[in-house]
């Protein structure tokens, strides 16, 4: 476990899989100094271990996160809240373009600011009955529609958004969410046994691929396909590509090379 912050539980498998867990309880609220410490973990992923390739983003208690610190939002003013509101994003922002796939493990609640950090995530995976909502109108701020856009049809967000009623995993998967709900009830070893997928690619080929998605989520077909053959062109040059292409045809399982940071392969 890494001792480099106090709401962050942080360790790293043999296979490249970090887990990060968040450890405030009793509901995993997030306050100021834990957005702080999302913001630098998710920034520099590699603190978290020498050869990471994938996240599975959990949390310990009941509840996945059921907002943010109620009592730390009612001391917000205008004059305070511009940084405040900064850090909130800064932490959001670091989990979606982490360097690599983050999987969300979602059990208890996600509302609020838990919800908009299960959609910054690459995917979740959650339980039957993890329920996901955005009562911010309940508590009287804004904020976490456009992140849950990323995950929901936009009517299903309004709906979300001005009734702050929670939905179960399965129903909000069945209206149209893109969550993964955990067949067996457990959605970390279901994260695990995802990310263990991930991380059997190549690692520079994976960090590349994260770049390039997070890049073309914005851009229409034509821009965003250019962009993705462009990034094929420069790794059709890496060892890796090779690699997993005559493995692949061999029936064996492929032996990449380390990961790459040469600005050449992530030039994206």
């Amino acid at each position: 476990m890494s001792s480099d912050f106090q709401y962050l539980d942080v360790s790293a498998t043999d296979q490249g899989i970090a887990h990060v867990v968040f450890n405030r309880g009793p509901a995993n609220a997030i306050n100021r100094d834990m957005y702080i410490e999302i913001a630098a973990l998710f920034g520099n992923i590699d603190r978290a271990g020498p050869d990471v390739r994938a996240v599975v983003l959990s949390a310990a208690g009941p509840h996945f996160c059921a907002g943010n610190d109620l009592d730390e939002f009612a001391t917000m003013t205008p004059d305070n809240a511009v940084e405040r509101m900064w850090r909130v994003r800064e932490a959001f922002f670091a989990i979606a373009e982490c360097a690599v796939p983050v999987i969300g493990a979602v059990h208890g609640v996600a509302l609020g600011t838990g919800m908009a950090i299960a959609a910054s995530c690459d995917f979740v995976v959650a339980a039957p009955d993890a329920r996901f909502g955005l009562p911010e109108l309940t508590v009287g701020v804004m904020g976490g529609a456009r992140h849950l856009a990323r995950i929901a049809p936009m009517s299903l967000v309004r709906k979300m958004y001005f009734t702050g009623e929670p939905m179960k995993a399965e129903q909000f998967a069945a209206a149209g969410a893109g969550i993964t709900v955990a067949v067996t009830g457990d959605p970390k070893a279901e994260a695990e046994r995802l990310a263990a997928r991930v991380a059997s690619f190549s690692p520079t080929a994976v960090r590349v691929s994260k770049r390039v998605l997070d890049r073309i989520e914005w851009m229409n077909l034509r821009e965003g396909y250019e962009f993705e053959q462009a990034a094929t062109e420069r790794m059709s040059g890496h060892p890796d590509s090779k690699e997993a292409l005559e493995a692949f045809r061999e029936k064996r399982a492929p032996t990449y090379a380390p990961l790459s940071r040469d600005s050449h392969w992530h030039g994206v």
